[in-house]
């Protein structure tokens, strides 16, 4: 049976799926077709019911409960792993407001854009764009500061720009949580079996690229856009962690936080339930 996969280019995702979409694992009879893209894109092709197992933002979760399930193996969340609003300097800003600032945020659909609306709601003044385009539309100008994720977490000091404020941390502070970034979704309209040995396959496949780390694969290295090695396995150290092996008590209840949080915000009663496949 062959199903289609997307992911991002991101060490973190490549690192889990590596072994799993290059065929170093038996794949038990499923074979899968891989595309990779930015998240954003993912989020969008998620809503459209474009491919069978997608990572997507959990900012977008609650659109997609209808149609996906979420895997219980493969994706991001943690402690001090959240969005970080960066500038060229500090800002002058009544109270905690941004409400005067043009802000880049890296999707519509992300968590990131999520959390800053949950620290900033009354920040309107938006530039929706890839993540990696932030760093340097901060730099040069074109917007005021930016929500950045992924790897610029370890280089926007180095171009010169500051934290206004951790992004996941105010989640931290506010719910007591981990923060849930991205996860695994898979399509409600394919048999159980087939979902829970998908399941099950990820896990095989973070197992195999734990085994051999910290060597990095040349599917790690080569979809890495120029990353240098040592930031290469900072994102995965970060990124990749116990709950990507499974979400566990609390991270399940960090992601039907998340999601009650959206569902007030954008007044949704009753609250939808999240299904999870083991």
């Amino acid at each position: 049976m062959k199903l289609t996969v997307g992911f991002s280019p991101c060490p973190n995702d490549t690192f889990i799926f590596d072994a799993l979409v290059n065929k170093k694992i038996d794949t038990e009879g499923l074979d899968f077709d891989l595309v990779m893209e930015d998240v954003e894109t993912l989020n969008q092709w998620a809503l459209q019911g474009k491919l069978n197992i997608s990572k997507i933002s959990y900012g977008v979760l609650p659109l997609l409960l209808n149609s996906y399930d979420l895997l219980d193996p493969g994706g991001a969340l943690g402690r001090g792993v959240g969005p970080l609003l960066v500038s060229k300097s500090s800002l002058n800003k009544s109270g905690n407001s941004f409400d005067e600032y043009l802000i880049a945020i890296p999707g519509k659909n992300t968590t990131a854009h999520l959390l800053f609306s949950l620290a900033f709601p009354g920040a309107h003044k938006k530039k929706f764009m890839t993540f990696s385009a932030i760093e340097d539309a901060v730099i040069t100008g074109k917007v005021d500061c930016g929500v950045i994720i992924h790897e610029n977490r370890f280089t926007y000091q180095q171009k010169g720009l500051v934290k206004l404020i951790d992004l996941g941390e105010f989640w931290e502070t506010q719910t007591g949580y981990p923060i849930p970034l991205g996860g695994i979704v898979m399509q409600k309209n394919i048999a159980s079996d087939i979902r829970k040995k998908t399941a099950d396959l990820i896990r095989k496949s973070l197992a195999y690229a734990f085994e051999n780390y910290p060597a990095l694969p040349e599917f790690v290295i080569n979809n890495a856009q120029e990353m240098e090695e040592k930031v290469m396995r900072q994102h995965i150290d970060l990124y990749v962690n116990n709950y990507s092996v499974s979400l566990g008590k609390d991270g399940r209840q960090a992601i039907q936080k998340l999601i009650s949080i959206y569902s007030e915000m954008n007044g949704i009663d009753p609250v939808p339930s999240v299904h999870f496949i083991n």
